[in-house]
């Protein structure tokens, strides 16, 4: 088994956060993303989309999608279980990891990938435009999760999840994309503070 890694790209960076808080190692074989090597031969054999994370099984099955990939290990290591217990729990931290992954990963990664000017030979044509509409749309979405916040210690309830994982990483990932957490929103910035500070935050 291997890993096919983007090293500080934000779907790869979920995976290692997953599998830290699993406790899980995986072997990991890096992927140059600023070289383009995610374009290579060597991952578009693998997955034709060109994205990471990548994950190789022993048997040469492969499995594409990060929360795809993290749902293969919760399977294997039910403990500690990041994506729910029993049907509520489940469904509760599904609906959240959609939220967060629609509502504030993919407005934050619009914003970079039509901002930022490193990305202009990745999005093609990068629209500008389109990059500073999503900005709004993200900090708007923190405002419903500072309200939400206001009652329970992490995103889906009590215990931490996937949903918490998404958030942390776009949250990380605001700062390219040039998007500030507003003063007031303290429930989201002691959150913030919270899930930052869990070892897994480094992987």
């Amino acid at each position: 088994m291997k890993l096919f890694d983007g090293g500080r790209a934000p779907n790869p960076r979920r995976v290692r956060v997953f599998l830290a808080e699993k406790g899980i190692e995986v072997p990991l074989a890096p992927v140059d993303m600023s070289a383009m090597e995610h374009r290579g031969g060597e991952i578009t054999a693998r997955n034709p989309l060109q994205r990471l994370p990548v994950l190789e099984l022993d048997d040469g099955t492969v499995i594409c999608e990060s929360v795809a990939i993290c749902r293969y290990f919760e399977e294997l290591h039910p403990e500690p279980a990041l994506f729910g217990r029993g049907a509520l729990g489940k469904a509760l931290v599904e609906m959240w990891q959609r939220r967060m992954e629609l509502n504030l990963l993919t407005p934050v990664s619009q914003a970079f990938r039509h901002v930022h000017p490193a990305m202009k030979d990745w999005e093609v044509p990068q629209i500008p435009e389109w990059g500073e509409a999503n900005k709004p749309k993200a900090v708007e979405f923190l405002r419903l999760l500072d309200a939400e916040l206001a009652g329970r210690e992490f995103v889906a309830g009590d215990e931490y999840s996937i949903a918490d994982i998404t958030g942390l990483i776009a949250l990380d990932f605001m700062k390219p994309a040039r998007i500030q957490v507003p003063d007031e929103l303290a429930n989201v910035l002691r959150w913030r503070a919270a899930i930052s500070s869990r070892p897994s935050a480094a992987a």
